[in-house]
């Protein structure tokens, strides 16, 4: 298994912000997704992490539902559907944008820095702030989130934030 350094890198993350790509990858998304849900900030300590479940890039399924140029043409948006497996935890993240979600399915905690942290669940919409830490505890069941990005083109779309 690879360590959360790589898992998470940059170069990765790059390739979640070209409008070429028809998806994005595993690792891009997962970031965003987390960025999305954000529930990580309440896992400073190990033991708490592990008690909260399962992590990293097998824990969620993302589809890219389209992406574009914003008209500044410094951003893209990108839309994205968004699944998270039960009792899975999306580490601390940011984005380099703005991310708002809607929440289809499934519920979980959500952490956003500088906010009391929140149950969300179906119906619930949330936006975070560019590059607020943010993270998800996902609950019993599979979460479905969609997902709109609109970030910096050429930067990572996640990046982790170190405990």
């Amino acid at each position: 298994m690879r360590g959360a350094a790589a898992y998470w890198s940059n170069d990765a993350m790059l390739t979640a912000t070209d409008p070429t790509k028809p998806q994005l990858g595993r690792r891009g998304f997962a970031c965003g997704l987390c960025a999305a849900l954000a529930g990580a900030a309440i896992l400073h300590a190990t033991p708490a992490r592990a008690a909260w479940g399962a992590t990293g890039p097998d824990t969620f399924r993302r589809t890219l539902l389209g992406s574009r140029d914003y008209p500044d043409g410094k951003h893209i948006v990108l839309q994205a559907k968004v699944e998270i497996d039960a009792n899975a935890v999306i580490p601390r993240h940011t984005h380099p944008g703005i991310e708002s979600a809607f929440i289809t399915e499934g519920s979980g905690l959500l952490v956003v820095a500088g906010q009391a942290d929140r149950q969300v669940g179906p119906g619930d919409s949330f936006e975070i702030p560019p590059e607020t830490i943010h993270g998800v505890r996902n609950g019993p069941a599979t979460m479905k989130v969609l997902i709109t990005y609109v970030v910096e083109k050429g930067k990572p779309l996640a990046t982790i934030v170190p405990d």
